[in-house]
């Protein structure tokens, strides 16, 4: 993102009190949203901070875990309600939190780590607030997802992040197959338990020899990048009893190394969930054009599983 232009009087003109007004005493009334470290304490921001201090209402996915971060930076929780709000009581929290918000008091939201409604239950208090007119904001910071794009040494002008693969059959395949066909660096979260199992996956999917990058404990005391192909990248973390928080970032394909025949099951796959819905040449086309492949190649596979049903 490029800098704004500077002001005579430096900056853009907007003072920082006047464009944040945490800055002044107290908080404006509204919902705050606020980026937690994802691992150092010490990468919260001084706006979080403030708005910490200042804001009426305090939420947390885990209050416990907000709890320590304001020990830490000396931000006293004092009189103020401290409330959790997460996937399994977000439909009671949210009227209570609307109710705040209609009295025109400042509710702070944090995540557990790093930034809300990325993999977070934020997104539908944001969008419940919107909903009743009330102000949102966003207080940026901390992200597993760009920390990990930053080191990944991956192309970073175009990235998807889809978070987390579907546990299950069918959705997992498809899942895969539309990330294989994305024209650009692809994001996962993945718990260490089935890491394995995706990454034997990504090189079915992927091919092995697409560039990836593991990323654990970012940030943190054991923090950890390796950077492999896809098949190498599996060979070695195979065996290994991997802990902590995990993200994989993985190059996009260079268009003049793919083949129909490298990309079969991901192909197979795209084809497939396009068929569903479209007739066969626009199926084709589509695919043809998300994985860069020769549409001649990918129009005999598409009469070949036509055949096939």
């Amino acid at each position: 993102m490029s800098a704004q232009p500077s002001s005579a009087a430096g900056g853009t003109g907007t003072s920082p009190d006047t464009a944040h007004p945490e800055h002044a005493k107290g908080v404006a009334a509204g919902l705050h949203m606020i980026a937690t470290p994802i691992g150092a304490a010490r990468d919260i921001t001084l706006r979080a901070l403030d708005l910490l201090a200042g804001a009426d209402v305090l939420v947390a996915e885990d209050t416990r875990s907000l709890r320590r971060l304001m020990q830490m930076h000396g931000v006293a929780v004092g009189e103020r309600p401290l409330l959790a709000y997460h996937d399994h009581n977000g439909p009671r929290m949210r009227p209570r939190l609307m109710a705040a918000l209609a009295e025109g008091r400042s509710v702070v939201y944090a995540s557990e780590a790093g930034t809300p409604l990325v993999a977070d239950p934020g997104f539908q208090l944001v969008r419940a607030a919107l909903a009743e007119g009330h102000p949102v904001h966003a207080a940026p910071g901390p992200s597993a997802v760009l920390a990990a794009l930053v080191v990944s040494g991956m192309p970073s002008d175009r990235f998807c992040f889809m978070g987390f693969p579907p546990a299950q059959g069918g959705p997992r395949r498809r899942f895969l197959a539309e990330a294989a066909a994305i024209p650009a660096t692809i994001i996962l979260y993945e718990s260490p338990h089935r890491v394995h199992r995706l990454l034997a996956e990504l090189v079915e999917s992927f091919g092995k020899e697409r560039s990836a990058a593991l990323c654990r404990e970012l940030t943190k005391r054991f923090e950890e990048v390796v950077r492999l192909p896809l098949g190498e990248l599996a060979a070695v973390i195979s065996g290994r009893d991997l802990k902590g928080e995990i993200v994989l970032v993985i190059d996009r394909m260079d268009p003049a190394q793919q083949s129909a025949e490298d990309l079969q099951p991901a192909l197979e796959d795209a084809l497939r969930t396009a068929m569903e819905s479209r007739p066969l040449k626009e199926a084709v086309d589509e695919v043809t054009r998300a994985m860069g492949l020769r549409r001649r190649d990918v129009y005999q596979l598409a009469l070949q599983l036509k055949d096939a049903t």
